[in-house]
């Protein structure tokens, strides 16, 4: 796969070699269904695998899992090899990590409520502007309070602790709409409902997990599956992006090197920027610009290019264009746009040579040493060494079982949060306005005892002067509870950090 030319990847009249070093320039897979883009994504993989770099993929048909498992020998892969001139080919199996954020058909892979942030929150629960604002006032007020939001129950709480006292908020953090809160409610509700329960919670994916070499110097292969998952697009999409945040402010500046640190694979990756919120889009963009100094190239994988906004796809370095279908106008426009994204090659006529290409081939544009786009290139892809298709249930179990990571993310955790702390403050309140009920009556009680003793013992209508009425009394012990509770939020606010180890 690898030589002093780089990473073979496809072979046209010449072969294609993608260069290391360029490799975190990002890049673009696209194509109509069923016209390669699987196979190109999969021999990316195999081929960074191979000089030690980690990479993750999402598996939405299910297919990809069998890149932990020896290829088998057909007739279409040895003519292939052969007509590329790979004379050393040999199948072989890599090094795979499953995961999956329901916990079936990998290690559970969960982010808390508190990193996921309000930004990307908004997004997944598809919240108008007036909404999200709402979400960010909760969440400053949980900050300011040292609330640490985990899973689904924390924000539940913390969502009707500032509804229930939204007047109180108003003045510091503006207006607080209880139709707003009630809305946001019933986004949970229906996130729960499409599994998000399980995804919010500790122990909360380290991103390092993603980064491993075995003991061979090949990088493991972080395969998430994606087919349950891809019926809910929202958390999908939400997953990756928070994933690539993860990373961005994880990692500290790499600078150039000679390969990436790691490759992300983002497939169907329109559903990242549909629906998008403005202000999140310009976060992405300026992810994908930075990122590559941190090391991480990012491929996405798409039916067309036109899915990928104009700021982003103009960082996307190293394109793979398969074959798109020009049935209609809407299709010719596709077909010329995506002609229009090469260096043109005299040679081709790039739009015309879109729609003719067959399954496995591709027009094809790397970056050179310099970090210039090549002149595009018809070419037909290298074969995958692993095995093609998906492996049994029982194959799989046994990957996860073998995993030096397994262990560390079956078993979800509850420890003490919002929602602890919030049932406790309320459950505090209501004794403390018991004791101050028993004690207004005590002291009612005997206040009425003690004057009719004195009147019964001087016969007298003179008024008895007493240091404290109960109602002075009532007031003070009022004042006192209040000192006591400011005393509590102004150490929660002190220790906030503290409770977000």
């Amino acid at each position: 796969m690898r030589d002093s030319r780089g990473l073979l990847f496809a072979k046209g009249e010449r072969e294609i070699y993608l260069l290391p070093k360029m490799a975190n320039r990002h890049g673009l897979i696209a194509g109509a269904t069923g016209t390669g883009k699987t196979i190109s994504l999969k021999v990316l993989a195999e081929s960074f695998s191979s000089i030690g770099v980690p990479v993750f993929l999402a598996d939405i048909k299910g297919d990809l899992s069998g890149i932990c498992k020896v290829g088998e020998s057909s007739p279409q892969i040895e003519e292939r090899a052969k007509m590329i001139g790979m004379d050393n080919f040999e199948y072989q199996s890599f090094p795979v990590t499953f995961w999956d954020v329901f916990g079936i058909q990998g290690h559970a892979v969960r982010s808390t409520i508190s990193e996921m942030g309000p930004l990307l929150l908004s997004k997944l629960l598809n919240l108008n502007e007036t909404q999200r604002g709402i979400l960010n006032i909760v969440f400053k007020i949980a900050d300011d309070m040292g609330m640490l939001l985990i899973d689904l129950k924390d924000l539940r709480a913390m969502l009707k602790f500032v509804g229930d006292n939204s007047r109180e908020f108003t003045t510091e953090y503006g207006s607080i709409s209880k139709q707003s809160i009630g809305a946001i409610q019933r986004g949970l509700m229906t996130l729960e409902e499409q599994g998000g329960e399980r995804f919010f919670g500790e122990p909360a994916l380290d991103i390092f997990d993603l980064m491993r070499t075995d003991k061979n110097g090949m990088g493991y292969i972080n395969i998430l599956a994606a087919d349950k998952l891809f019926q809910f697009p929202e958390l999908y999409s939400t997953f990756l992006i928070w994933l690539l945040a993860e990373l961005f402010e994880e990692l500290p500046e790499a600078g150039d090197l000679e390969k990436p640190k790691m490759v992300f694979f983002f497939d169907e990756a329109h559903l990242i920027f549909d629906n998008a919120p403005k202000v999140l889009l310009q976060k992405i963009e300026q992810v994908v610009r930075l990122i590559r100094s941190k090391g991480v190239g990012i491929y996405f994988v798409t039916q067309n290019p036109a899915d990928i906004p104009d700021e982003v796809l103009g960082q996307l370095g190293n394109r793979v264009q398969h074959a798109l279908r020009a049935f209609t106008p809407r299709d010719q426009n596709a077909v010329k746009v995506a002609a229009e994204t090469f260096r043109a090659n005299p040679k081709i006529n790039t739009a015309q040579a879109i729609t003719e290409l067959g399954v496995g081939e591709a027009l094809i544009s790397f970056l050179d040493e310099e970090g210039r786009p090549s002149i595009v290139e018809r070419a037909y892809v290298a074969p995958p060494r692993s095995f093609i298709g998906p492996i049994s249930a029982e194959e799989r179990e046994v990957v996860i079982r073998n995993s030096s990571l397994y262990g560390k993310y079956e078993e979800m955790l509850d420890r003490e949060s919002a929602y602890e702390k919030l049932k406790e403050r309320a459950n505090r309140q209501e004794i403390e306005e018991r004791e101050q009920a028993e004690h207004r009556r005590y002291e009612t009680d005997a206040y009425t005892r003690k004057n009719q003793r004195y009147y019964e013992y001087t016969g007298s209508k003179q008024k008895r002067r007493y240091s404290d009425t109960p109602l002075e009394k009532l007031a003070k012990s009022t004042m006192s509870s209040i000192g006591r509770e400011l005393g509590r939020e102004l150490a929660r606010g002190i220790l906030g950090s503290l409770l977000r180890r």
